[in-house]
């Protein structure tokens, strides 16, 4: 556990290292954000009429409620896919040696717009797909489980190999797996993980703030409450933001270095060679 604590650690550096040259990758993220909540906020209404709908035909079928949740899903991983794709290029442009900008991320992501929407068509349908098995009772739940594991294995260079290689969502996808089994070999599974020390600074701010916030409500002021409470909000949104952003870098690292053999000289060899383990 410490040694993954330890090589988590040195993975947040060498991403912040791009990130620092780079300042401006983080754009990227803030704009999946907001796009997210205008997306998030213009289905509430569809969602809740399809839901009314479908309970007045006893709501057997769900049939409305199913298409609008697919145009759902397929307007937000239209969305994110973008966004990845913006930093992915962005951040492969620094590792290769280049000084990129915000517009060169969104030049690369508007140039795929296409198959970014092909791409996203094809998530939403697996998303659909394992939402549906989820709900299908424990053994449901278990596949489900099972099966999103591998799609988000056999996906995890999707994206790069998109907006890079000039190829479509089903090319990706297998061009995807085939640099994984290619790279680390047939029985992998994820290792390394930005996600491991923010999720340990996520745990710490938790802790420091259940005391924080019940010394500030002893207080009786509103106003500092309400303060302490959007403050709390801020620093959470930040280290999702500083996740996505730094996740985005290694992934263009990873890919970098299963496709072309380099690492961009800011990751060591065997830090992008440890993304993966053998089962």
């Amino acid at each position: 556990m410490f040694a993954r604590i330890r090589n988590s650690w040195a993975l947040i550096k060498a991403s912040a290292g791009v990130l620092r040259a780079d300042k401006e990758l983080v754009v990227f993220p803030i704009v999946s954000s907001i796009g997210l909540l205008m997306v998030t906020a213009s289905f509430a209404l569809p969602m809740l009429l399809a839901g009314f709908f479908d309970a007045l035909f006893d709501g057997k079928a769900q049939i409305l409620g199913a298409v609008v949740g697919f145009a759902f899903y397929a307007v937000q991983y239209t969305v994110i896919i973008f966004a990845n794709a913006a930093l992915i290029g962005a951040a492969t442009i620094r590792l290769r040696g280049g000084d990129p900008t915000v517009k060169d991320g969104f030049r690369i992501a508007f140039q795929h717009i296409g198959v970014i929407i092909s791409y996203a068509l094809v998530s939403a349908t697996a998303g659909m797909i394992l939402r549906w098995l989820s709900e299908r009772g424990k053994l449901g739940r278990v596949v489900s489980s099972i099966a999103g594991l591998a799609w988000n294995l056999a996906t995890y260079l999707a994206v790069p190999v998109l907006v890079l290689e000039d190829v479509g969502p089903w090319q990706a996808i297998q061009r995807s797996a085939s640099l994984l089994k290619k790279t680390w070999g047939e029985q992998i599974a994820g290792n390394l993980s930005v996600g491991l020390i923010l999720g340990l600074a996520v745990v710490g701010v938790i802790l420091l703030g259940i005391p924080v916030f019940f010394l500030v409500i002893q207080t009786g002021s509103v106003a500092l409450i309400v303060v302490t409470a959007l403050l709390f909000v801020l620093v959470f949104m930040l280290l999702g933001l500083i996740h996505s952003t730094l996740n985005g870098i290694y992934v263009a690292a990873v890919y970098r270095y299963a496709a072309e053999g380099e690492t961009g000289g800011m990751f060591s060899p065997e830090m992008v060679q440890g993304a993966f383990k053998v089962k």
